[in-house]
């Protein structure tokens, strides 16, 4: 199957928030950056979430059965800034930041806006990611903010690890 590369590239245009998903599984606590979280069902209440089969956070939640959903607030953008970047390539990357656990063992970062902690119901693979569809457990909230959305940033994720910068077109080496 070829690569629509003007498809892919227009992905950019969708708006996604900013969020910040943590696990603890095996003694390891770690949190990723995404975008691709919302909210799939009022009664009960339902969030999915998309993570690469890839990543490392990936395997900790199929063993976990559960997750966080930290949401990025403006004031607290060096959470998406870190867990962007390279620094936190490390298995127990989150080690820089005060978290609350739940019952359930799930650490939620004292400095989102917003914590939820996600108890998977299902999951589905789809294509290069899994679809964690998940209910709502504890919620921890924090000072009010104006929520980080995918527009903020200088970059959008396009999926299979493509990173693209904003006015940068996509090729095959992109």
């Amino acid at each position: 199957m070829s690569i629509d590369f003007g498809t892919i590239e227009e992905l950019q245009h969708l708006t996604n928030g900013i969020y910040v998903l943590t696990v603890a599984a095996d003694g390891i606590r770690h949190g990723m950056s995404s975008s691709w979280v919302t909210q799939v069902s009022g009664e009960p209440p339902l969030i999915a979430a998309s993570v690469d089969v890839a990543h490392f956070s990936h395997g900790m939640i199929e063993r976990a059965g559960a997750f966080g959903l930290n949401v990025v607030g403006k004031s607290a953008k060096r959470l998406e800034d870190y867990f962007y970047s390279s620094a936190c390539k490390h298995e127990n990357n989150l080690e820089p930041f005060e978290c609350e656990m739940t019952a359930h063992g799930v650490p939620l970062l004292r400095e989102a806006m917003a914590g939820f902690e996600c108890l998977v119901e299902s999951a589905h693979r789809v294509g290069d990611h899994t679809l964690f569809v998940a209910r709502l457990g504890m919620v921890a909230t924090a000072e009010p903010d104006a929520p980080l959305v995918s527009h903020d940033l200088e970059y959008v994720y396009l999926g299979t690890g493509r990173i693209l910068r904003r006015g940068q077109r996509i090729t095959e080496d992109t």
